[in-house]
């Protein structure tokens, strides 16, 4: 089995497609017009609108409902990457220590969903992640 991408439905595709292209720094891949991907050295954000709900089922997602994901980037600067989007994205924290070896930094996209951005520190998570 390979984890192939995680996918957000979005209320404003534009909106959100727009955040990811800022944080990320690259281009979204539009497949269709309610549909874009971003894709990244390690996995896929995959952006539909709530239009495509009805593909599915109807009703089992919600658009802006984001309680319990944290979407995470990893990155080779956290501070140098949180510098060049604290004055336009929305910060939920600063850079700061994780007890597990990260620095991270936090950021909320349009429809509420926490994205992480983090750097291993510690020898202890350079290890687990390949970082040198």
């Amino acid at each position: 089995m390979k984890f192939a991408s995680t996918r957000l439905i979005a209320r404003d595709i534009r909106a959100v497609v727009g955040f990811y292209e800022k944080l990320t720094n690259q281009k979204a891949e539009w497949l269709a017009p309610v549909f874009a991907e971003i894709i990244t050295t390690g996995a896929t954000l995959a952006i539909g609108s709530v239009e495509t709900v009805a593909f599915f089922k109807e009703g089992t997602v919600e658009p802006a409902a984001n309680r319990t994901a944290i979407i995470e980037f990893q990155v080779d600067d956290v501070e140098a990457q949180f510098n060049r989007l604290k004055g336009e994205l929305e910060v939920v924290f600063e850079p700061k220590m994780m007890p597990w070896g990260n620095l991270a930094a936090q950021f909320r996209d349009p429809e509420g969903t926490i994205v992480s951005l983090y750097t291993p520190i510690t020898e202890a998570a350079k290890m687990r992640f390949g970082a040198r």
